[in-house]
């Protein structure tokens, strides 16, 4: 398979044409290996409109998706950020010269997509995701759902910090951006999107007699 063809084709025709217009995050997106985030045997599938299984419950995100999540944080070069749950997203972070790292719960995820990190020099940590590892972030970004306002990961932004997500409570989430000012965080909705919902973050279930 020709994977820079078909990195081209998915820019092309599902990044571009969602209004996805920074030259900076297209270009990282055409560098970034997509199929090197993906087991061997599913990298046929990596540029498709699908939601890949990279390791356990974590999937790729839609390119559309993670695209535009992207271009909504304005990141510049040199800026600090961390990935949630985003081994994807925080290459292409890596692309366009900021310094990343990626932090999971699974050490599988690594497993399948550290080599490709490795090669972007984005650092990685093994942590629980219900807490940001590390603070004062310019960036923090998830390619999984959260249930609501993701409180432990704003408190590691820094002033004029920026966070996007997608929060989701039913089939359907809303992509919002958060982002830290002097007086407060800021929040606003972004785009319609239903990436799979981080299950350490779900909240426990409650019964009623």
């Amino acid at each position: 398979m020709d994977f820079a063809a078909a990195r081209k084709a998915m820019v092309d025709s599902q990044v571009r044409v969602n209004d996805v217009t920074d030259r900076a995050l297209q270009a990282a997106l055409l560098a970034v290996s997509r199929e090197a985030f993906v087991p061997a045997d599913r990298a046929f599938s990596a540029y498709a409109e699908v939601e890949v299984e990279i390791a356990g419950d974590r999937r790729l995100m839609l390119a559309r998706d993670v695209s535009k999540l992207l271009m909504s944080l304005h990141a510049r070069e040199g800026e600090r950020a961390l990935a949630v749950a985003a081994p994807y997203a925080a290459a292409v972070l890596a692309r366009m010269g900021l310094n990343v790292t990626a932090q999971e719960s699974d050490p599988a995820v690594f497993d399948v997509a550290g080599a490709a990190l490795a090669t972007d020099g984005v650092a990685t940590v093994v942590a629980p995701l219900t807490a940001a590892s590390g603070e004062g972030y310019d960036i923090i970004v998830s390619e999984a759902a959260v249930p609501g306002r993701p409180e432990a990961w704003l408190k590691a932004l820094s002033v004029g910090g920026r966070l996007a997500v997608v929060e989701r409570t039913g089939p359907a989430g809303k992509a919002v951006l958060y982002v830290r000012g002097e007086q407060g965080i800021s929040r606003k909705e972004l785009f319609d999107a239903a990436p799979p919902l981080l299950a350490e973050l779900a909240p426990e279930p409650t019964f009623a007699l």
